[in-house]
């Protein structure tokens, strides 16, 4: 007997996740989805979406209690068979409408090891995944004590914010207690933790049946820190396939995905290799695809589409399993940068390399792909010049998350 079409419920409070709607409708799914009255005019596909809603909120931060009643009206003529966040900051979003409407995925105890960098670090560090040394912004006697033992500079974290957005550096107890003045009630809501030199590392991967059954390593040339607070230019690429560096993280991942309890989905999830001991930290992880283009950037070094593959575990049958990807072992990068200009013209950089080009305003970027990593470095770091002269510009870091 044929089963019936599934029913996919798509939440995105940014503009994203469009392949991976065209492949559940390639599946057979039936695609519906909730999203931001500013972003009404994105360039959904709509020519494939069953209905769009949406949700008059001025940030990412929608009512709750206004989307389940929404979400539960919309029920009564439909069954809703997955509930997918395509951003960081719609996560919440999905765990609550899942837990009030019993449908299958994680729930809001199992999303916060994905979304609450508290919760994801007290339960790496439960599983003996190493963690740089933190505390809960909340008891004054234990944050006095942490910082008597634990030496500064210390990074104020927001626990539910996405990439480095809100995260300050602290240097004195004093710069701390008067931050937090500033926060009031909210300071609760913030971690400290031990601010550790190194160099950044993301593993890009997809779980099935709590296995990582794919996954690419690669490295930031400029820290997302550096990025946002210091005028840095966004650049990243795989490590040496193959390099201890790899095969540790990709190890460390496995573990750490484990012990998260994620069952399937895909991951975006970054440590950081210490320049004082060499060991490598868990930073963050979300359950969900990567940001900043980097999964064109995997898929132009791979041929794997991890929002493709993501609609894949999504949309499976009763009955049916999944097959990972084996994917290429190419090399790829990425450069964005703010510009600018308001429609910056890249057409003087002609590298047969260049596979991708950035299409968004204020921005100019591209990726390259090369059998050679040498070669991706190398235009990478030339890039990173000529677009400090031809593009470049800087605004102060947000507070809050931007679309």
């Amino acid at each position: 007997m044929a089963q019936d079409p599934k029913t996919i419920l798509c939440i995105a409070c940014y503009f994203k996740g469009a392949e991976f709607m065209r492949e559940c409708h390639r599946r057979g799914a039936r695609v519906f989805l909730v999203t931001a009255k500013n972003l009404e005019h994105e360039d959904w596909p709509r020519d494939i979406l069953e209905e769009v809603f949406f949700v008059d909120e001025s940030d990412a931060a929608w009512n709750i209690a206004n989307l389940i009643k929404g979400v539960s009206f919309l029920a009564r003529r439909l069954q809703i068979d997955r509930i997918v966040p395509l951003d960081d900051f719609d996560l919440e979003k999905a765990a609550a409408l899942r837990e009030h409407l019993r449908v299958p995925g994680m729930g809001d105890t199992r999303t916060r090891y994905f979304r609450d960098k508290l919760s994801m670090r007290l339960q790496a560090h439960e599983v003996g995944i190493l963690v740089p040394d933190f505390v809960h912004v909340l008891n004054y006697d234990r944050l006095n004590r942490y910082m008597a033992n634990v030496p500064a500079p210390w990074v104020l974290k927001p626990r539910s914010q996405a990439s480095s957005v809100g995260i300050k550096k602290i240097y004195t107890p004093e710069q701390l207690y008067q931050t937090l003045d500033t926060l009031g009630d909210e300071q609760s809501h913030y971690l400290l933790e031990r601010f550790v030199p190194g160099d950044i590392y993301h593993v890009d991967a997809i779980v099935y049946q709590h296995k990582v059954v794919f996954s690419r390593v690669h490295q930031y040339m400029s820290t997302p820190w550096e990025v946002s607070h210091e005028g840095g230019i966004f650049r990243t690429h795989n490590v040496a396939h193959g390099s201890a560096d790899e095969i540790e993280l990709k190890r460390l991942n496995q573990e750490l995905m484990t012990g998260l309890g994620l069952l399937q989905g895909v991951s975006h999830t970054e440590y950081i290799k210490s320049r004082e001991d060499g060991q490598f930290y868990f930073l963050e992880t979300s359950a969900r695809v990567g940001g900043a283009n980097i999964a064109e950037m995997l898929e132009a070094s791979s041929g794997v589409n991890l929002w493709r593959e993501w609609a894949r575990l999504e949309t499976l049958g009763e009955g049916e399993s999944y097959t990972a990807p084996t994917g290429r072992e190419d090399y790829s990068g990425i450069i964005i940068s703010l510009a600018r200009q308001a429609s910056p013209d890249t057409s003087a950089y002609q590298d047969p390399e260049i596979v991708w080009r950035m299409n968004k305003h204020h921005h100019a970027g591209m990726i390259v792909a090369s059998p050679r990593q040498e070669r991706v470095i190398d235009l990478l770091d030339a890039y990173a010049e000529r677009f400090r002269s031809d593009f470049f510009a800087s605004i102060p870091a947000p507070d809050k998350p931007t679309s």
